[in-house]
């Protein structure tokens, strides 16, 4: 989705761990911009900005203005990023120059809406497999995300990616035959106790058999 965010950038002509540690402690990420037959550039960005935009209703998928002091403004998105799995904070982040009159291929959140006719009358459990789709389509045309409505599924029933109604130029590329969620019935455990059922340890039943034979 098309924003009017702006995002300074500075041209990083500093490479290097150790120079990429310092940049961090003023709050600052290095990242590249790629794309658009263009040779790559090394910059540094706000990490604030940038996780922002990570952290918004469109994401990744959102189109932004990066403006440089030494380079002609570009149309991005973020492409690739990279986060901290200790600290959790944004360490660096790949960013995609794209044109606006090409179309891209983007991940498109699903969405489940509605309480299934099959997990409110008939006890059955709901199932999201997929959690984003694939598509194909024009910058100002990305969808924000998905919408399906549930509620008319029943016990047995699900959806698939070939069942997805989108809009005319908007064309999915992940496979057609893909389950995004289902239906399924509850197991007996799980229906008499109404919660699901805890596969006991092998330990313990190992245990419990060498007492019975004691």
């Amino acid at each position: 989705m098309i924003s009017d965010i702006t995002v300074e950038a500075t041209v990083r002509t500093r490479t290097g761990s150790g120079e990429a540690r310092r940049l961090r402690r003023q709050g600052m990420i290095p990242a590249t911009v790629y794309g658009d037959h263009k040779d790559p550039l090394s910059v540094t960005v706000n990490a604030k900005q940038i996780t922002l935009i990570l952290r918004s209703e469109t994401g990744h998928n959102t189109i932004f203005k990066l403006q440089s002091p030494d380079q002609e403004a570009a149309t991005v998105m973020i492409k690739e990023w990279q986060i901290d799995p200790v600290k959790g904070k944004l360490m660096h982040a790949d960013l995609l120059r794209i044109s606006l009159t090409e179309k891209q291929r983007v991940s498109v959140p699903i969405e489940l809406v509605g309480e299934s006719q099959g997990t409110k009358l008939e006890g059955g459990v709901l199932e999201h497999h997929l959690r984003e789709v694939e598509v194909e389509c024009l910058p100002n045309e990305i969808p924000d995300h998905i919408t399906i409505d549930v509620s008319h599924l029943n016990v047995g029933d699900h959806i698939m990616v070939k069942d997805l109604k989108l809009a005319e130029n908007v064309r999915v590329l992940s496979a057609s035959d893909q389950v995004i969620c289902a239906i399924f019935a509850a197991r007996a455990e799980e229906a008499a106790s109404g919660e699901p059922a805890v596969a006991e340890p092998e330990v313990i039943k190992k245990g419990k058999e060498e007492k019975d034979k004691a």
